[in-house]
Formats: structure tokens, C-alpha cells, sequence
């Protein structure tokens, strides 16, 4: 199987948001790095300065209002190695406590959330607090934010969850996020703070989503929703195809034979997967069964 049959493969499993989401963020770094190399061996390294113009969230309030979207892209964009490395391995190893516990739903919900307290906070900070005022225009980039969320989210929902790490042995999640916080508030005053405030923008949002989860308020229930119509949108456009004078004539007999069985709602789809992810295949009833099946042949 090739590299883009791979992929196609990783992005068409429903029950697999986590390695999505890091592949997603790959992808985009390693287009940029390759279109970065091309601009600099033409001698038109300018145009990579334009085009991040349109990925990086910017602190100026009127260049957002005509990059709107970057509320969001910003969250799927790195430039450095380093920087993308660190962000998908904690996204990977907090991601999987989130995704086991709480989804692959709930899971993208906070990654996408986290990306959007992140960017409120950043420029409510350099647009209304005098020491960073002077800096409006300068822009943010990263998964940071999403990625400090998920951290967030995870302490509050298992605090006493223990990682086994490098030198220090046993260490409670709760103690990483602290230790994650205090880190991106002390780094404020230094090169990068519109950066930082990002992450306590994700950090928050982490806090409140579990909170407000533990009070039966699921505030991904938008994000999900967006995602399913987007769903469907794709859907029905793939699937519209031109139809030939032969094709009608040809699906006659079928007509006129058995009845095919009703498809399968892609909400009912969700929840049976959800069910998958909580209980395991063998969880399911005959029926349960047999709409996923219907719904794997559609």
C-alpha cells in the first residue's frame, strides 16, 4: 500500500480522530516545508511571507475580519521542527487519555475549541492590555493552544492519572498540567507571548469543557454538529454523478426486483461507533450490527 493510500486509509476510519488530527498537522508542515525550499531555490521567498499571512492568526483586528478563517487554521500550522514534534507528541499522549475516556468526538471538540479560546484570549491581550498594545499585529501560529487544552482537560478529568517519566519516575497528570501552566505564564514577559497567552487561553477552555461535562452541559455539542454537516455536505456532493441514457434503462430490472434496505443515518452511524469506543464491537445488539454493516456498503 503506498503513502497516499495510507493516508486515505487513516482519514476514512471513523474511530480514528486522534491520528488524524496529528497527520493533519504533518501534512500541513511538510507541505510548507517543501513549498518554502521551492520559493527559496526561485528566489521568491516573499510569497511564503504572503502565504502565511493567510494561515497565522493575526493580533490586528482588521486584518482578521478578512482572514476570518485563521481563528482556526492557525492551530494547524508550524514552522519548526522542534515545535511540531513536541506538540503532536504530548497531542499523542494526552489525546489518547481524552479519546479513551471521553471519544474521538469529544476529543476534537476540545482540540477545536481550544483553538478558538486560545485566539480570543490572544487578541483580547494585545489589543486591550497596554504592554502589548504597541505589538498589535504580530502574529501566532500552532497547535498550542489545542494541544494545552487537551493537556488541561485531561488533568481535570483524571488528575491522579500517572505518566511514568524520564528521570522523575511516576508523576501525576495533574502536577504536568500545573507545571505546563506556570510555564507559559512566566513565559509571557519573554519573546513569545503571544504564544503563551494562547496556551492559557487552551488551558482554560480544558478546565471549563470538563467542568461543565461533569454538569451534563457538553459544550462540543457545535463543533460536532458543524462537523457532521459538513459531513453530509461532502457526501451528497460526492455522491451527485451524471447520469448517461444508458444508466436508466440499465437500472430498470433493479427497480423492479427486491427493495434495497433503508440506509443508515450517519447519526445513527456516530453512535453506534461511540458505542464501539465505550463497550467494543461485541457490546452492539443484531440490529446495531447490521446498520453498521449497511452502512459500511453505502
Amino acid at each position: 500500500m503506498s503513502v497516499t493510500q495510507d493516508i486515505r486509509a487513516a482519514f476514512s476510519r471513523r474511530d480514528n480522530a486522534l491520528i488524524q488530527l496529528i497527520l493533519l498537522n504533518a501534512l500541513v508542515w511538510a507541505v510548507l516545508i517543501v513549498f518554502q525550499a521551492v520559493l527559496f531555490l526561485a528566489q521568491s521567498r516573499g510569497i511564503y511571507t504572503v502565504v502565511m499571512r493567510y494561515l497565522a492568526l493575526s493580533s490586528d483586528g482588521w486584518v482578521l475580519l478578512r482572514h476570518p478563517w485563521t481563528l482556526l487554521t492557525y492551530a494547524f500550522v508550524h514552522e519548526g521542527f522542534l515545535h511540531i514534534l513536541f506538540n503532536m507528541l504530548n497531542l499523542y499522549w494526552f489525546g489518547q487519555i481524552i479519546r479513551e475516556y471521553l471519544g474521538d468526538r469529544r476529543l476534537v471538540s476540545i482540540y477545536v475549541l481550544g483553538a478558538l479560546a486560545g485566539a480570543v484570549l490572544f487578541l483580547l491581550a494585545y489589543n486591550f492590555l497596554p504592554a502589548l498594545q504597541p505589538m498589535v499585529g504580530q502574529p501566532v501560529l500552532g497547535a498550542s493552544a489545542s494541544v494545552t487544552a487537551i493537556i488541561v482537560a485531561a488533568a481535570t478529568l483524571l488528575p491522579d492519572y500517572t505518566f511514568m517519566l524520564f528521570i522523575l519516575g511516576p508523576v501525576k497528570i495533574k502536577w504536568i498540567a500545573l507545571v505546563v501552566v506556570l510555564i507559559s505564564i512566566a513565559g509571557i514577559n519573554g519573546g513569545n507571548a503571544g504564544g503563551e497567552i494562547t496556551h492559557l487561553g487552551g488551558a482554560l477552555l480544558g478546565f471549563i469543557f470538563i467542568k461543565q461535562l461533569n454538569g451534563d452541559r457538553d459544550m462540543g455539542k457545535p463543533v460536532v454538529a458543524t462537523g457532521a454537516w459538513l459531513s453530509r455536505l461532502f457526501q451528497r456532493r460526492t455522491a451527485m454523478q451524471v447520469t448517461h441514457r444508458g444508466s436508466a434503462s440499465a437500472a430498470r430490472p433493479a427497480a423492479a426486483g427486491k427493495a434495497a434496505p433503508s440506509a443508515t443515518h450517519p447519526e445513527e452511524v456516530d453512535l453506534i461507533l461511540d458505542k464501539i469506543s465505550r463497550s467494543g464491537y461485541e457490546s452492539l445488539s443484531k440490529d446495531e450490527k447490521q446498520k453498521l454493516f449497511r452502512a459500511s456498503q453505502q
